[in-house]
């Protein structure tokens, strides 16, 4: 039987890079995470300085480079609001430990279940898309030049040492191919972190519809109270508060991150239609535009479906048999509609709400550029 909404396959990966609470050797295992990922940006931004005049090589992992950098900003993010992560932790364990039927657990494991099909998913795309790419980068990239010795490595970077050269070349490729796969599943990790988040909150907004239908029933249960509705409520909006706190900024780094690397990759693709050769087209930039749309959809659809699922108190509530009830009671669940009609969200930043819209607003920005960046080149 689950006993947690986070799977296990999350869990051991957010305590790998220490961002789970109380995770032995936590910090350190952050700093050196870190440490690797700045000293790749600086490898990968020389590259960027050293070839800013050649806009095809600049373009070709513009999007993998700033994916690294959103990915230290989150990194960073997450780690500063540590203390919101173990608040949300506990109150997930409270409502595991407080499951007062079978039919509670029951909806609580529907929940569980999807939120681990989800993450195993997704940290599995995450890691086929990279291990794709490496392979059409290495089919087309193992040839030689005029001279016979020069070699491209699979991810662009400028080295401080001359690294073409076997058995180097060999070995720096299946470290780049490790850095990359971990940091492909780092991303799938915190998207799916917030998709279980979202999930779990739903299923206690199921469990107080439930629990709301029950309420005017001749048999409900004796410790099923107003006073016990109110605190379940008040148990939600303060867990849907902490997660909104928790991925605020990360949802406004996300907003706007998203749209230069839907843009980047993108436009690449434009301009590659025109090339006589596109075999390595679809695996090179067409399936990381979609990691990347997945992955800004992934946040958008989190916060309309928590903003969704919130409405639904209000419509349990109302559809209780409420007028055969004593007056006192009434005007409980008259509160109770009142406040659900505050829905739940994500925002960016505070600006605005993610939602689908939000998602159709990105994509509606990035086609806009892209057309624009196609004329002018």
């Amino acid at each position: 039987m689950l006993t947690s909404t986070i799977s296990p396959l999350l869990k051991i990966g957010l305590s790998w890079i220490g961002i789970w609470p109380g995770a032995s050797h936590g910090t350190l295992c952050l700093v050196f995470y870190m440490t690797t990922l700045i000293v790749m940006q600086y490898f990968q931004y020389s590259y960027v300085y050293a070839h800013f005049d050649n806009l095809t090589k600049l373009m070709d992992n513009l999007g993998l480079i700033l994916d690294y950098s959103l990915t230290i900003f989150k990194l960073l993010s997450l780690w500063f609001n540590r203390r919101i992560f173990a608040n949300i932790l506990r109150l997930m364990d409270d409502d595991w430990n407080e499951c007062a039927t079978k039919l509670h657990e029951c909806m609580m494991m529907d929940k569980a279940n999807l939120a681990h099909r989800c993450s195993n998913a997704m940290i599995s795309i995450n890691a086929l898309s990279t291990v794709l790419y490496f392979i059409d980068s290495y089919v087309r990239r193992r040839t030689f030049s005029e001279d016979g010795r020069f070699r491209e490595f699979s991810v662009q970077v400028q080295l401080p040492y001359e690294a073409h050269e076997s058995p180097i070349f060999e070995f720096v490729n299946v470290g780049l191919f490790f850095h990359v796969l971990e940091t492909a599943t780092v991303i799938a990790m915190l998207n799916s972190l917030i998709l279980t988040l979202v999930l779990h909150v739903s299923g206690q907004i199921d469990i107080m519809c439930q629990e709301l239908k029950e309420f005017s029933s001749p048999c409900k249960p004796k410790s099923l109270t107003t006073k016990s509705l109110v605190e379940r409520h008040q148990k939600i909006i303060l867990l849907s508060n902490n997660i909104e706190d928790y991925f605020s900024f990360v949802g406004l780094l996300q907003f706007v991150w998203n749209t230069f690397v839907i843009c980047c990759i993108g436009f690449m693709v434009t301009i590659s239609l025109d090339f006589e050769t596109k075999s390595g087209i679809l695996i090179k930039f067409v399936i990381p535009y979609l990691a990347v749309t997945i992955e800004a959809f992934v946040f958008c659809f989190a916060g309309e479906y928590l903003n969704t699922k919130s409405n639904s108190i209000g419509d349990a509530a109302y559809e209780a048999i409420w007028y055969d009830l004593p007056i006192n009671e009434c005007r409980i669940l008259l509160f109770i509609i009142l406040r659900s009609q505050k829905r739940l969200t994500i925002t960016a930043g505070k600006v605005m709400d993610l939602t689908l819209e939000s998602f159709t607003a990105i994509m509606k920005a990035s086609a806009s550029y892209i057309s624009v960046l196609h004329a002018m080149y």
